[in-house]
């Protein structure tokens, strides 16, 4: 279940939204104002190859969109 985290251009607020499905019509609502004027923020995603880990080999890349 991918998680996307969402700005609420009517008053700021920042929350994350779980989707079920990626073809379901996705309905995002602010859980602070109620409103529907919420865009997807772009977030990074990080990976550390195997073995690595405190050596400072992370890959980190935007995605979303």
């Amino acid at each position: 279940m991918p998680i996307y985290e969402y700005h609420c251009e009517a008053c700021g607020e920042v929350f994350d939204k779980f989707v079920r499905s990626i073809s379901s019509p996705l309905q995002v609502e602010c859980p602070r104002c109620h409103s529907a004027r919420c865009k997807k923020n772009i977030s990074l995603f990080c990976a550390v190859a195997s073995g690595s880990a405190g050596r400072g080999d992370a890959s980190c890349a935007p995605s979303g969109g």
